[in-house]
């Protein structure tokens, strides 16, 4: 089973983002604090836990976590500061809904800026690690799934509801076929031969 914290002095968050490597629609980051005494057996990495199971999960975390916040960044901001960027932000305005706010933040991967100067560990795969990240990655990637499901209604050729955006075969044959939707980010390499697209 998961470490609970990184460390156990001051009250911490564990912070994760999903939708990095996609082509279209948010980058979305959850920051999540936990009880002293909360276990689970099944929490994990978000991407090594099935659909359902990760839903199930998600109903945990929201009704026993002490706090949590939950934040999009857009494609269109995306476009205008980068993926990285756009990564922090997510993960920073996730942490800003957190009350109380917290004392350490454990961030999953290894970039992250210093949020009004509250200490911080980022952890290689921190959410196949701590409780608190997986905790995080479970709401970041439901949250940002629910997203592409509404999205995917409008704009059902790019199938959404089964990619999320990631550049499957089928989505990058959509963007091929029909062109690019408001929702796809314009900074990325939609396609292998970038030069058959026109903005």
């Amino acid at each position: 089973m998961l470490q609970l914290t990184y460390q156990d002095k001051l009250i911490e968050c564990g912070t994760d983002e999903a939708g990095r490597g996609c082509l279209a629609g948010p980058v979305t980051a959850a920051a999540v604090i936990l009880p002293k005494k909360f276990k689970n057996k099944w929490l994990d990495d978000s991407k090594k836990i099935s659909l359902n199971k990760r839903n199930e999960l998600k109903e945990i975390i929201l009704n026993e976590a002490i706090t949590y916040g939950i934040a999009h960044v857009d494609w269109e901001e995306i476009d205008k500061i980068n993926i990285l960027q756009a990564s922090i932000q997510a993960m920073q305005r996730s942490i800003s809904q957190l009350n109380p706010t917290p004392e350490f933040i454990a961030v999953d991967g290894n970039k992250f800026k210093s949020y009004k100067s509250i200490p911080h560990q980022c952890i290689v795969k921190g959410d196949g690690k701590y409780l608190n990240i997986a905790a995080a990655s479970i709401l970041a990637k439901t949250a940002r799934d629910e997203f592409m499901k509404e999205i995917h209604k409008e704009f059902p050729d790019y199938q959404w509801n089964k990619n999320k955006g990631y550049p499957t075969k089928r989505h990058r044959e959509a963007i091929k076929t029909y062109g690019i939707t408001p929702y796809h980010r314009k900074s990325f390499r939609l396609l292998p031969e970038q030069l058959s697209l026109n903005f």
